[in-house]
């Protein structure tokens, strides 16, 4: 059963297209995070950050948080799955088998977390990371070495089943090392769809049901692809200072939206 019943009359293939809806999610709010899957990936191909952050938020408006971090992981998982693909050639192998090893201990431990969790809290801890993504400076590590990098993928994997968004954290465990860019790129884009896969995985063992999502969440990847295009189309042609400010004033907004919500499921 899609989230709005078809009405009399209505044709076949729209009967069709509405019983693929998510059961929680509104036919607009489908519309428009599609959309948002293909502007956010415009802006993550062209200024080079910023819209899986934008995105996440973006889900927050129209699905339960409890929803938004396992769907959003699913959608992170195959954007840089591709990525992986593509720079297959190039990735340190070492370094990926050693992040997995600390993120299995990671997921292991925040799936404890998450049953515990009371609600209000998720909406608080993405309210949160929000704001420190837009106006904390970046994240600096100035030493290298195989026990921090499973360190960091321990961490970093029991922080993303309560704010989803951890590729800065991640990037910032391999900036010190140097590793030449296509190598970077493609260690980076390996370990990311290791920690989204765990993350898929915890939320799957706790019960979420990823079935009825599965065409929404397909179109999310073909929108969020077509975004990607354009976005390496225009990448020489836009210039991003501007745009950051406004980025950081929406996503800033979103976030005290974010915090509202989760202060009032707790203390309202």
């Amino acid at each position: 059963m899609g989230a709005v019943d078809a009405c009399p009359g209505t044709p076949p293939v729209a009967d069709w297209l509405l019983s693929l809806l998510p059961p929680d999610l509104p036919a607009h709010g489908t519309g428009l995070l599609l959309a948002a899957s293909a502007v956010t990936s415009f802006i993550t191909a062209a200024f080079g950050a910023g819209g899986g952050v934008l995105l996440l938020a973006l889900m927050t408006l129209f699905l339960p948080a409890t929803a938004v971090i396992p769907l959003h992981g699913v959608i992170q998982a195959g954007s840089n799955a591709g990525r992986t693909l593509v720079t297959w050639r190039h990735i340190q192998w070492s370094l990926v088998a050693v992040f997995s090893l600390g993120g299995i201990a990671g997921a292991l431990a925040g799936s404890g977390l998450l049953v515990q969790l009371r609600t209000g809290w998720l909406e608080l801890a993405l309210g949160a990371f929000i704001l420190w993504s837009c106006w904390a400076p970046p994240l600096v590590l100035r030493h290298g070495g195989d026990g921090r990098i499973a360190l960091g993928g321990g961490v970093t994997s029991l922080v993303t089943l309560f704010v989803g968004a951890t590729g800065p954290f991640v990037a910032a465990l391999f900036r010190p090392m140097g590793l030449e860019r296509r190598r970077h790129v493609g260690t980076f884009s390996a370990c990311m769809v290791v920690q989204h896969g765990l993350k898929i995985g915890v939320f799957g063992l706790l019960g979420f049901a990823f079935g009825p999502y599965l065409p929404f969440l397909a179109g999310m990847l073909v929108t969020g692809f077509l975004g990607t295009l354009l976005g390496r189309l225009a990448l020489d042609r836009l210039g991003d200072r501007r745009f950051h400010w406004v980025l950081n004033a929406i996503l800033t907004l979103l976030a005290l939206h974010l915090l509202y919500r989760g202060a009032v499921a707790l203390w309202g």
